[in-house]
């Protein structure tokens, strides 16, 4: 019975910290970019976008298809880079063993 008290209490501070670390990526940002720099996107660390920033010689109202795929583009690298830095704090909690994130 004491090894059951055991792992019920290790499954309580593994999901005290699993809170603590999306807690965590709330407060982290990651950036992506597209186009050399010419479009930022500055998400969270659960890649919610916060920013997009547009280098004035991008935003041409003739070519408006090439500036929504730099912001498609930009926005996808900081998804990635958040969803990357997401499973790299998972990592620190299973203490390195593989981790698959649900989103």
């Amino acid at each position: 019975m004491a090894d059951f008290t055991k792992i019920l209490q290790q499954a309580q501070q593994m999901q005290g910290r699993l809170q603590q670390i999306q807690d965590e990526l709330g407060n982290m940002t990651v950036t992506g970019v597209s186009g050399g720099g010419m479009v930022t996107v500055t998400a969270d660390g659960k890649g919610q976008v916060r920013s997009v920033k547009l280098d004035p010689s991008v935003v041409n109202p003739t070519d408006v298809e090439m500036l929504e795929d730099l912001i498609a583009v930009a926005v996808a690298d900081a998804q990635k880079k958040a969803t990357d830095l997401a499973q790299e704090e998972m990592r620190k909690l299973s203490g390195g063993l593989p981790f698959k994130l649900p989103f």
